[in-house]
């Protein structure tokens, strides 16, 4: 989670107001201040809506090999399957700031919302291995551009509680990433033991978050940083991007003078080429290496688990246990690093707790799986210090929007053949012996590219 103190500043010059002004705080594209009852809402609306960004993924995890089994998968489809996240990240997220500055970011996340609902009700039921895909494919474009847009949603609506609210959405984050993990196998037995219904029962979660949205589909206010819209509270945010810090029309720069995607115009924008940067590179292969090990742990551990010997609930409370570590560290991992001129001691230490959790997993699944899961939990933990790393490798926001997009993307789409090529590994071997062994090995270089993206330097001194 991004440290509070990160955040940019949104104006400056003596008539700047802070955004714990509380006359920043004012309606979208109205001069009022928002309702309490709406700010209410809307913080319901984010913590519903993190609470569907990962139950997609880790209820079929814990019930991977009943699905297997019902639709007739071999272990490479498999594999195939616990390679659609990150595939739909990586396509889907570059599309949600064009859908925000269309639509508003309110109608994306709702529509977001829907379509994980619709997702998830239809995929159980689609009779075939194809048809689950691409359900899954549904709901997980609706996780992709909603994922991208809540950083935008509080940032537009509480510019003055920017680090409680994003702490708020992260911790539901995890906390609906572990409980889809661990109830999942519980409420299929509830439910008759039938897989499908098992899965489908997630698709009320997500219908709910789709509710506190409705109040947002009529605004199309651009976000912070778009075109078409200022300083959050400051002069310029009625769409005049003529007006100065003071508050006075510049009479050097006409008011239609075109912004870019990120609201910068092209004369300021700095001319960053940012694929000649070595940190740019190592924060990309440092975000895609830990997020194919997080795609592994949460498409293939239950069955490492499951395969040893345990038993079915156990081994997606285990995965519960992996992922709600997530929620104290991220909290403690961005503050430690944002104190620290290097993170490589950070990057080390998290890729060591990796190495010693897959050993555990290769010698002793069974027998030390909550050490192992404890241990895994930890090593996952490297996506709030990659994110923290990213605002921290450039000095000016248009940098780290640059630095934000390149890692990301380029991160994601390199994950995706690491939860294929596990599922291969595992059908062809008939063991867990070599895919644990590409997990563990991958952790070398993903300890070799956080050592460099940690460097003290930022993008524009290489660009």
């Amino acid at each position: 989670m991004p440290d509070e103190t990160q955040t940019p500043t949104l104006n400056s010059g003596p008539a700047a107001r802070t955004p714990h002004d509380p006359r920043a705080l004012r309606l979208p594209g109205t001069g009022e201040a928002p309702a309490p009852w709406l700010l209410r809402l809307i913080a319901v609306g984010l913590v519903l809506a993190a609470l569907n960004l990962r139950p997609a993924i880790t209820s079929l995890g814990a019930l991977l090999e009943e699905v297997r089994e019902g639709l007739h998968m071999s272990g490479s489809v498999a594999g195939v399957l616990t390679s659609v996240p990150p595939l739909c990240f990586a396509v889907f997220g570059v599309m949600a700031p064009r859908l925000a500055r269309r639509f508003g970011a309110g109608t994306v996340v709702c529509a977001g919302m829907a379509a994980i609902a619709a997702g998830l009700v239809i995929r159980p039921y689609a009779g075939s291995t194809a048809g689950f895909l691409a359900a899954s494919a549904l709901a997980l474009m609706g996780i992709a551009v909603s994922n991208i847009l809540m950083p935008v949603i509080v940032k537009r609506w509480f510019p003055d509680r920017v680090g409680t609210m994003t702490g708020l959405y992260s911790m539901a984050l995890a906390l609906g990433t572990a409980l889809a993990a661990a109830v999942t196998v519980p409420l299929t037995g509830a439910l008759g033991g039938d897989w499908q219904s098992g899965l489908a029962i997630w698709a009320v979660l997500a219908a709910l978050a789709v509710l506190p949205w409705i109040v947002l589909v009529r605004d199309r206010t651009p976000a912070p940083g778009q075109p078409g819209n200022g300083p959050v509270g400051g002069p310029g945010a009625t769409g005049d991007r003529s007006v100065g810090a003071s508050g006075t029309r510049r009479a050097d720069r006409p008011a239609t003078v075109p912004t870019g995607a990120s609201g910068i115009r092209p004369a300021e924008a700095p001319a960053l080429r940012i694929t000649r940067s070595r940190t740019a590179w190592g924060l990309a292969f440092f975000f895609g290496l830990q997020a194919t090990a997080a795609y592994i742990t949460m498409g293939w551990m239950p069955q490492i688990f499951r395969d040893a010997g345990v038993s079915a609930g156990t081994a997606g409370v285990l995965l519960a246990v992996t992922m709600a570590m997530g929620v104290p560290l991220a909290f403690v991992i961005p503050r430690v690093a944002s104190r620290l001129k290097q993170q490589g001691p950070i990057v080390v230490v998290l890729g060591l707790c990796g190495l010693i959790g897959y050993g555990g997993l290769y010698l002793a699944p069974a027998a030390g799986a909550w050490a192992w899961a404890l241990l895994l939990g930890v090593a996952n933990c490297a996506f709030p210090l990659a994110l923290t790393m990213i605002g921290m490798r450039a000095r000016t926001g248009a940098g780290v929007v640059r630095l934000s997009a390149f890692a990301q993307s380029t991160g994601y789409l390199l994950s995706i053949p690491g939860p294929l090529l596990v599922g291969v590994l595992y059908q062809h071997s008939g063991g867990w012996g070599l895919p644990i062994a590409l997990m563990a090995g991958l952790m070398i270089p993903q300890m070799a590219a956080g050592i460099l993206a940690g460097r003290d330097r930022t993008i524009e001194n290489e660009c």
